[in-house]
């Protein structure tokens, strides 16, 4: 009998609409950064209903993450606070400035940073921190900027996770803080394949990013190429970097996030699935959101309960033996050579993430799951947790 194919862990979901878009900006002739970066970026901006707000395309989260923390002036004697339980991008970032990273534990209810270790952190070299909205669901942001307020701090949310996600009824990338960074990564809730926006009301901050994320240069590309008049001169201004989005990536994006709503609808729906079948089993499902609020379901994090039949490295082995492409969100900072062996971390000062990291796993959670891929995952993970 034939085995049924490997169920991948993630797959984004790309339509005739994105693929006519990118052979439209091919056939253009633009096809680094232009008009369909700029408009990706009109439209990012309007999805969130502020008009407030710029939103600045770049190649990746990880870019917008480091121009923003450039752009606030964070440098070499600075400290800056986020979470041990993240991807290592949202940390390495302050040490491409010569900052230093203070690591913190997590809400053990939601694996988002919580706000009273960032408050016992703090000391006179903190300048930023970064909380991390964690799977879709939405940090304490209210907490963190009372904090920040309070001690003169600034604020990058990470919300590589947060599209779309609201918090107190309103959009992540709303909010108070100083800047807000989303990534659209391939396995991401909308994707360009790689690429990222960073959002902010701070109009010197924008104008920062934006010289810094194309070598510093005084002029935009685009603006220079298309000019109708000799336009060749610029001037650079600052040491800046090579991060911005192509029309291609930006192409993707314009009807990815055209599509945002209708996608998390899908995620939300087979999370809820996977609630009611998991609901008898030992294990702790993933928090849901508050009343009223959107959670993006980026990630399925499962944590076994101490009587679950067999250990989080077993289970995974026998999922993946039955075809079921799962992770790990994630092995937390503090476990890796370099931010343990920097700080002098152990796993003793982040309970909350290690005693959920030894737990936890992510399960397939993608807008193209067919009916029959969900009930292979629940039939799949029923089994092992029942049986043994």
């Amino acid at each position: 009998m034939t085995a049924p194919p490997f169920l991948p862990f993630a797959l984004p979901e790309i339509g005739e609409e994105e693929i006519a878009e990118v052979v439209d900006t091919l056939r253009s002739g633009w096809v680094t950064t232009g008009p369909k970066a700029r408009r990706f970026e009109q439209d990012f901006a309007a999805f969130l209903g502020d008009p407030t707000l710029q939103a600045i395309a770049v190649n990746s989260a990880t870019a917008g993450l480091h121009l923003a923390l450039e752009a606030l002036g964070i440098g070499p004697g600075d400290e800056v606070i986020t979470t041990t339980h993240t991807f290592t991008a949202t940390a390495e970032v302050v040490r491409y400035l010569g900052a230093d990273v203070v690591l913190v534990d997590i809400d053990p209810a939601t694996l988002n940073i919580d706000p009273a270790r960032v408050e016992a952190a703090i000391t006179p070299r903190t300048r930023a921190i970064i909380p991390v909205h964690y799977a879709g669901l939405a940090a304490n942001v209210d907490a963190i900027l009372t904090l920040a307020r309070c001690h003169g701090l600034k604020v990058v949310e990470d919300a590589a996770h947060a599209l779309p996600t609201t918090c107190g009824g309103a959009l992540v990338g709303t909010l108070g803080s100083d800047a807000t960074v989303f990534s659209f990564y391939a396995n991401k809730t909308i994707t360009t394949g790689e690429g990222g926006m960073v959002v902010t009301r701070d109009p010197e901050l924008a104008k920062r990013v934006k010289v810094m994320r194309l070598h510093g240069i005084s002029r935009d590309a685009f603006d220079r190429f298309t000019a109708k008049t000799p336009s060749w001169h610029y001037e650079i201004v600052a040491p800046g970097y090579k991060y911005n989005l192509t029309d291609i990536a930006a192409a993707l994006g314009i009807h990815q996030l055209q599509r945002a709503r209708g996608f998390q609808q899908r995620r939300a729906a087979i999370a809820q699935r996977y609630r009611a079948a998991f609901a008898d089993l030992p294990v702790q499902l993933p928090p849901e959101p508050a009343a009223g609020e959107l959670h993006a379901w980026h990630l399925y994090v499962l944590r076994l309960a101490d009587a679950a039949p067999l250990a989080r490295d077993a289970f995974i082995e026998r999922l993946f033996a039955l075809g079921i492409g799962v992770s790990v969100h994630y092995i937390p900072l503090h476990l890796h050579p370099y931010w343990r062996e920097r700080y002098g971390l152990d796993a003793a000062q982040f309970p909350h993430s290690q005693h959920a990291y030894e737990r936890m796993l992510s399960l397939p959670l993608y807008t193209k799951m067919s009916e029959a891929d969900i009930e292979r995952v629940i039939a799949a993970v029923r089994q092992q947790l029942l049986q043994g």
